[in-house]
């Protein structure tokens, strides 16, 4: 963490939770609900600063979808969810599609490949 932010959120924020990947939320100390503005609230990453490692309910409450921070364990996790899995763009475990120059560059031929004109 950088010092500033360090700096920062032990000056003026105070913690509202944390989530399973270690990252802790934040909202302003002084925040006032007459000032007209709204509160101020962030994230302090535990690991490698990745966006893709907050859950659904705590983005909501960073983006003001929500009013309150979610409390510990009242996530529903549907049947068709799957596990988190970190953004892997620009890593070996990337998805490459059929074709792709790092699997052989060869793909299946398609129905709508182009085919030259050639003159009788």
């Amino acid at each position: 963490m950088a010092a500033y932010t360090k700096i920062y959120t032990w000056l003026r924020g105070e913690e509202v939770g944390a989530d399973s990947f270690g990252n802790h939320y934040f909202r302003s100390k002084r925040w006032r609900r007459d000032d007209g503005r709204r509160e101020r609230r962030w994230v302090v990453y535990g690991g490698e600063p990745e966006a893709s490692t907050v859950p659904p309910e705590w983005h909501a409450w960073l983006h003001y979808i929500a009013a309150e921070p979610p409390k510990p364990g009242t996530a529903k996790v549907q049947a068709w969810e799957k596990d988190h899995l970190p953004n892997l763009t620009g890593t070996a475990a990337a998805y490459r599609p059929p074709g792709h120059e790092f699997k052989g560059g060869q793909r299946a031929r398609a129905t709508g490949d182009y085919e030259p004109w050639t003159p009788n």
